[in-house]
């Protein structure tokens, strides 16, 4: 028994959209004349008016497609949020995340979205593609990034206003400021007025293409990451003599990576004190000391920077903090003036030492 033929069933062809200039055209009036109807912003004769709208009518024609409206007076309604590296590592990064999460709260009170982009190393084309072909009305540089990038020059030459967290350094992004350099000599004050004088120094990756290795002040002034290299800079003005370690990525790992370079030393020669750079980082470098029998912090201290909650650590971190929700809010407050045409200046942001149960006095010996 035969089957029946199974017909498909014919594909529809696209209708296109009417357009205001196909209106026009069926009203017999310049394209001007029919977007002064529509946008009621200048003197028609209600007569053409009618006209207009006639033409309109007979066309399905709905109003102005509200996206090439925005993009033709200048308002997208998008951020542009330009973040290091993959976009995974931002988000399995907590602090990252609560900057993202301030800055996406503010820019919601425009409103305005984000468009994430990512900046890979060594394909600054890829980046430029993307930039030149979206549409935003501001650029946000809000997490770690290189001190010169040369996207800066293709969105000053666009006049597109751009904010910062400290880079690309360019005096045409302006910044949310933290005393990177001050909040690590901090740091660095509060291991020395407990007796330390051997110490460490765990830093966040230098550039894009970071080792867990050994720095020396030379490798500091090759950096291309600021707050790496200031943070650095801050522990070396307290203790000149502490010994530095790069670590490969801000995660739990490579700090951990990074203070066995530190901790694989005779007990003489060992640090009894590792300043890192990030909560993260040092809850690496706590494990590491753990793994070869170090107590904290009655064998080793451990410090951090952020002020994040670690629930699964099961002690309090000494740390620097400040707040990324708030950090994030603050550079869409800035965002958010530049795009009213309000004048912007680059904004001081507070941090605060915390005393926790990481650190305590320099063991004897």
């Amino acid at each position: 028994m035969a089957l029946p033929r199974q017909t498909s069933s014919p594909v529809k062809p696209r209708v296109k959209r009417p357009t205001l200039k196909d209106v026009a055209g069926h009203a017999g009036v310049s394209l001007s004349t029919a977007s002064l109807v529509f946008s009621g912003r200048g003197p028609v004769s209600p007569a053409t008016a009618d006209k207009v709208r006639a033409a309109a009518a007979a066309l399905s024609y709905a109003g102005p497609d509200p996206l090439a409206s925005s993009l033709r007076h200048g308002r997208a309604g998008t951020v542009a949020v330009v973040v290091e590296g993959r976009l995974t590592l931002a988000f399995s990064d907590p602090f990252a995340l609560s900057v993202l999460d301030g800055l996406a709260t503010e820019l919601d009170t425009i409103p305005a979205g984000l468009l994430l982009l990512a900046r890979v190393a060594g394909d600054d084309e890829r980046l430029l593609t993307q930039l030149a072909a979206a549409a935003y009305d501001a650029v946000a540089f809000p997490l770690c990034a290189p001190k010169d990038d040369p996207a800066v020059d293709f969105l000053a030459g666009r006049g597109i206003p751009m904010i910062g967290a400290g880079a690309p350094v360019d005096p045409r992004i302006l910044h949310v400021e933290v005393d990177e350099r001050g909040l690590s000599a901090a740091m660095a004050r509060h291991v020395t007025q407990l007796g330390h004088s051997r110490i460490g120094h765990v830093t966040l990756p230098m550039g894009a293409a970071a080792q867990a290795r050994i720095l020396c002040p030379a490798d500091l002034d090759q950096a291309n990451y600021p707050d790496a290299r200031e943070r650095a800079y801050g522990v070396l003005d307290v203790a000149p003599q502490a010994r530095i370690v790069e670590a490969p990525d801000p995660g739990v790992s490579a700090g951990e990576a990074a203070a066995r370079l530190l901790l694989d030393a005779p007990p003489d020669r060992r640090p009894t004190a590792i300043v890192a750079q990030s909560d993260l980082l040092a809850a690496g470098v706590i494990r590491a000391a753990r793994e070869v029998g170090l107590r904290v912090p009655e064998d080793l201290s451990v410090t951090g920077v952020d002020g994040l909650d670690l629930p699964w650590l099961d002690q309090v971190l000494t740390t620097v903090v400040q707040d990324g929700f708030a950090k994030g809010r603050m550079l869409g407050s800035m965002i958010a003036d530049a795009m009213a045409g309000r004048t912007v200046r680059p904004r001081p942001f507070p941090t605060a030492l915390r005393i926790g149960t990481t650190t305590g006095p320099a063991p004897a010996g």
